[in-house]
């Protein structure tokens, strides 16, 4: 029974872990698109 519940335990820390990488990925897609945005609305102000 030890041994099945460590085994639910990495599967379920490895299943987070996995969506966390995504989600960040995700932000970080997020974010370097606001920052071009803002890049080419200040060299469309030049």
């Amino acid at each position: 029974m030890f041994k099945r519940t460590i085994a639910v335990a990495f599967v379920s820390l490895s299943l987070l872990a996995v969506t966390a990488c995504n989600t960040v990925e995700g932000a970080g897609k997020d974010v370097s698109s606001a920052g071009r945005a803002v890049s080419d609305a200040a060299d469309d102000s030049k």
